[in-house]
């Protein structure tokens, strides 16, 4: 993938897989109590540092997998397996559960001021997911152009979950519960095809098909 096609690729992998309308309920819940200055604190704090997670990730993440003897194929099968069981989570409802105990946890633990890292940053949004979507988009991209169009993607769609945290309130009661469970299905989807994928150009890059 070249030009427009690999940056709407990056960008589609990364809303889906982020998920900035299905957090936006989340963030509600885990800052009930704090004024709206506080929220929007909280919801700068949280998206910066899940940007420079996932930035350093996007540049040292095929470095890391070297050191560790990691082949870019094994990593896009097993990254995109674990995409698609995240797509499943969303069909079935599965993934909100998951992050809601994430919250409880952090709550009954009463770390409200470190909201904004965990677990808002990690493991709400730069969670295992959106790291393994980055190293995999990363991994299919070459040269330092295209990298850079890998990290402003991410800034994106970090101003994106930035945007769904200020207007959260007004999102939630006009996607309404059946709204954000139609939504979270339809990206679902999406990101189950944008998987297989992966795991496809990781069996095709370990065992090459003449043509």
């Amino acid at each position: 993938m070249h030009g427009f096609d690999s940056w709407l690729h990056a960008l589609v992998t990364l809303l889906v897989t982020i998920d900035p309308p299905g957090n936006a309920p989340l963030f509600l819940g885990v800052t009930a109590g704090l004024s709206q200055s506080e929220r929007f604190q909280v919801a700068l704090r949280s998206t910066m540092t899940a940007f420079i997670i996932l930035v350093v990730f996007a540049v040292a993440g095929s470095t890391i997998l070297k050191t560790m003897g990691i082949s870019i194929g094994a990593f896009r099968i097993a990254g995109g397996l674990l995409l698609f069981w995240i797509s499943f989570e969303m069909i079935f409802e599965k993934r909100k559960e998951r992050r809601e105990q994430h919250l409880k946890k952090a709550l009954s633990k009463d770390q409200l001021s470190n909201l904004a890292t965990f677990p808002l940053a990690i493991p709400i949004i730069a969670g295992p997911g959106s790291i393994s979507a980055v190293i995999l988009l990363a991994s299919s991209r070459s040269g330092p152009v295209e990298h850079i169009g890998l990290i402003i993607m991410i800034l994106v769609v970090m101003i994106a979950m930035f945007a769904a945290m200020i207007i959260a309130n007004r999102l939630n009661k006009f996607l309404g519960q059946s709204g954000q469970a139609v939504l979270t299905r339809l990206l679902g989807v999406l990101l189950a095809a944008l998987s297989v994928q992966f795991v496809v150009d990781g069996v095709k890059s370990i065992w090459p098909v003449a043509t």
